[in-house]
């Protein structure tokens, strides 16, 4: 059969699977995306209201510019073909107290000014923080992250072995971070990326401080018109490859024969292919779309595996404007490491949270009506909870209390849109394993080869993309994700 005659499925619209379409399409192949939901976009789909508000759903922080720059880059395009960028300044605020906040500039040489200005001798040290996070970036970002994960000997590389040690894959994040700096304010800013993407600190190797590099060096931007116009973008480059979407589209069924997926079974009726990438959520796919005999993993596995957070999310609509907000900021007026116990250990309802308010229409004014602001607010939160709307509603409360508070303003008074999100909507809208956000938690034992594997090991034309895979959580990893299980089932089609 010739290349361009054969037939490759992609379970899931998300940044995995458009990316993993796109690839695939432009080695030839006829590509045909299957989404669930009415809308493509996964977890960054947008949410348009009747009165003028967008939201993004899910992504709100872009980090790590050039993976997309790379992704538009590999089909002939730039991002700004599709959206504009623009480098907040501050990237975020940090909340302590409610006259104790940090304002963290774009400008490095202010950066380290303001850390100085809080704990003598730290500007010098963040400088050498962050030039062992540099390292560790372009050796992740750079050669690790497009590693398949399916051999050891992907590592036999001269440079990777010489950085190993650099790499602190067997250091602990907090340890790390409290070599460096004493204050507790300092602590937590460096400490934040890994409670919303990852696991407790002391759980977290300090490979991740690659994570305080990208946010706060490579600094945080926003694509105008919000997370939807990457997602539009990324649509339109795979579309001129050739690949077709299927929305309302459920797939119900995987039929293997030979040890190779033959037939795709959807809500929309059966089509034969002759690969498969799976980048909806893995562990749905195996116990839902496989018989057992064709899984990876034993439901025992996957309820061993440490999550990283679900959240409960509001989106508010607020007919006038606030003052006190900046695009982001990190509400960190509690303990963060109580929080982090609670998400991590006890797997409940946190006692005092800790909570992150996204104000877009402050950068936008494309994304709320005039004179209005649009408010995301996200409280991390234990997958696998329940997420009755009486407990959603308190925890609402809590919240405003606080953001009220800060801000001078009765919030609460001035809404015209108001949505929760939490575990049960995860399950619902993405077949989410126990409702998490973000995929597997960052920790030793799940990284790298030893997260569950790019392949089906029983089926050889099928292969996994997306947050419970390589490379992991978030954004710019997914995209890669779809990157690099789309070569992987190229390598297959061309033996």
């Amino acid at each position: 059969m010739r290349q361009e005659e054969r037939q490759i499925a992609v379970i899931g619209s998300g940044f995995a699977g458009i990316s993993a379409s796109a690839y695939l399409a432009r080695q030839g192949y006829q590509v045909e995306v299957y989404e669930k939901n009415a809308e493509i976009g996964g977890r960054a789909r947008q949410l348009v209201t009747d009165n003028g508000y967008t939201f993004d759903m899910g992504p709100s922080w872009y980090w790590m510019p050039e993976v997309f720059e790379k992704f538009f880059n590999d089909f002939g395009y730039k991002t700004e073909d599709f959206y504009e960028l623009e480098l907040l300044d501050p990237g975020f605020s940090v909340i302590f107290g409610q006259n104790d906040v940090l304002n963290i500039p774009a400008d490095f040489g202010e950066l380290c000014r303001l850390f100085e200005s809080i704990e003598n001798g730290s500007g010098e040290k963040l400088k050498k923080f962050l030039a062992e996070a540099e390292y560790k970036y372009k050796i992740g970002i750079g050669n690790l992250v497009y590693k398949p994960g399916l051999s050891l000997l992907e590592f036999a590389d001269t440079e990777l072995i010489k950085g190993l040690f650099k790499l602190q894959v067997f250091t602990s994040f907090s340890s790390h971070v409290k070599k460096h700096f004493k204050n507790p304010r300092l602590i937590a800013l460096m400490e934040f990326p890994v409670l919303f993407l990852g696991a407790m600190p002391e759980d977290t190797p300090a490979l991740y401080s690659l994570m305080n590099y990208a946010g706060l060096k490579l600094g945080t931007w926003y694509p105008k018109g919000g997370f939807g116009k990457v997602i539009q973008g990324m649509k339109t480059v795979a579309e001129k490859q050739g690949v077709k979407f299927h929305t309302n589209a459920a797939v119900t069924g995987l039929h293997v024969r030979d040890k190779r997926v033959t037939r795709l079974t959807s809500v929309k009726g059966q089509k034969h292919y002759d690969g498969v990438i799976a980048s909806a959520d893995y562990h749905h796919v195996e116990e839902k779309l496989l018989q057992q005999a064709n899984r990876n993993y034993s439901e025992k596995y996957w309820d061993s595996r440490i999550l990283a957070p679900s959240c409960l999310i509001f989106y508010l609509g607020v007919n006038c404007k606030i003052d006190r907000l900046n695009h982001h900021t990190l509400f960190f007026d509690e303990d963060l490491k109580q929080h982090s116990h609670e998400i991590y250990k006890e797997a409940r309802w946190p006692s005092k949270p800790l909570f992150y308010v996204c104000c877009p229409s402050i950068t936008d004014t494309s994304v709320a009506p005039s004179g209005h602001e649009n408010l995301f607010v996200l409280m991390p939160l234990a997958p696998g909870v329940k997420d009755p709307e009486t407990m959603r509603e308190t925890y609402f409360n809590i919240i405003m209390n606080r953001l009220e508070t800060y801000t001078g303003k009765n919030i609460r008074a001035h809404l015209d849109y108001k949505k929760s999100y939490c575990v049960s909507d995860f399950m619902t809208d993405y077949n989410s394993y126990k409702g998490n956000a973000y995929g597997l938690a960052n920790t030793l034992l799940q990284t790298a080869n030893l997260k569950p594997s790019l392949k089906n090991k029983q089926i050889d034309n099928l292969f996994y993309a997306g947050q419970l895979t390589v490379p992991g959580p978030g954004v710019p990893p997914s995209i890669i994700s779809g990157n690099v299980a789309a070569q992987q089932l190229i390598k297959y089609l061309k033996r």
